[in-house]
């Protein structure tokens, strides 16, 4: 693991140029969230039925009982590892893909996300991204070739970036709004190298904190489903497992049953092979109106 001093990291909108480093962030960081997933889906009971009638079948045909067995689970692995990421997309964003030039930052003013541990209330973007930038002028104007208008760039969502001494350490994602009030992330990673820092943390608040000064109320988070790690991180920062209850009191607990109700048709969990949820929706809300 290596120290990060988190009143040093800015955090910004990712431009063009950050695109494919930010892929190469979320493909690392969400290195085997997809075989969790797919052995959630085969250890489920209709899928465990569904194997045991075809191994059944197949041993009709096949003279053996391991040959029976092994040959539905690996044809069903097959399936699910070419579905999955299509039918799941960007976790929580039910979309199956996501646009990251048009959620790029075109803005000639930076975009930033207020840091609390920084020293001064002026953040300023690291020197070394300057000569980053002047290195690939080729390839950026290749890039920005692409028009992107302006309903494009509003219904991509946005991309933050965390990022210290001109290099990105996490970032996470927020789908375009939806919703009067309501905001959604879709995805946080943070570098392996930097994880157990509290980056993490910093991103969600920060966007948390923009989110509502623009008039925000609640904000969701997609977690991928057998994500332990994931659920106990929302908690933590006060999040709550959508179709909980917490009401303290009978009438506060009717309110917010038929609340949630009424939420759980709007913003369902991602579902997968068979209907199977891949994702757990937590929430938190922005506005003190429940708090006295």
């Amino acid at each position: 693991m290596v120290r990060v001093e988190l009143g040093r990291v800015v955090m910004r909108r990712m431009e063009e140029d950050d695109v494919e480093v930010v892929k190469a962030l979320i493909k690392e960081g969400c290195e085997g969230t997809e075989n969790r997933l797919i052995l959630h889906i085969l250890t489920r009971p209709l899928c465990l039925f569904m194997l045991a009638v075809l191994s059944s079948l197949l041993r009709c045909l096949v003279h053996s009982f391991i040959l029976a067995l092994a040959i539905p689970v690996f044809l069903l692995t097959v399936y699910l590892k070419i579905t999955t990421p299509r039918s799941t997309g960007v976790l929580g964003s039910h979309r199956p893909y996501w646009d990251y030039v048009g959620s790029s930052h075109r803005g000639t003013r930076k975009d930033t996300l207020p840091n609390p541990h920084a020293r001064s209330s002026s953040q300023s973007l690291p020197t070394n991204r300057s000569k980053n930038k002047a290195a690939s002028k080729d390839k950026d104007r290749e890039r920005s070739a692409e028009k992107v208008s302006p309903e494009r760039e509003q219904a991509a969502g946005q991309v933050w970036v965390a990022e210290c001494e001109g290099e990105i350490l996490g970032c996470i994602f927020k789908e375009s709004d939806q919703r009067a009030g309501t905001r959604r992330i879709c995805r946080l990673v943070t570098g392996s190298w930097y994880r157990r820092e509290g980056l993490g943390r910093l991103l969600v608040q920060g966007l948390e904190h923009r989110e509502r000064e623009t008039g925000a109320r609640r904000i969701y988070a997609h977690v991928p489903y057998p994500s332990k790690v994931g659920e106990v991180f929302f908690r933590k920062l006060g999040y709550q497992l959508l179709g909980e209850r917490t009401g303290e009191g009978e009438g506060e607990e009717e309110e917010e049953e038929e609340e949630e109700e009424r939420e759980l048709e709007l913003e369902s969990p991602e579902r997968g092979f068979l209907g199977h949820a891949v994702t757990k929706v937590f929430f938190k809300d922005l506005s003190d109106r429940k708090v006295k």
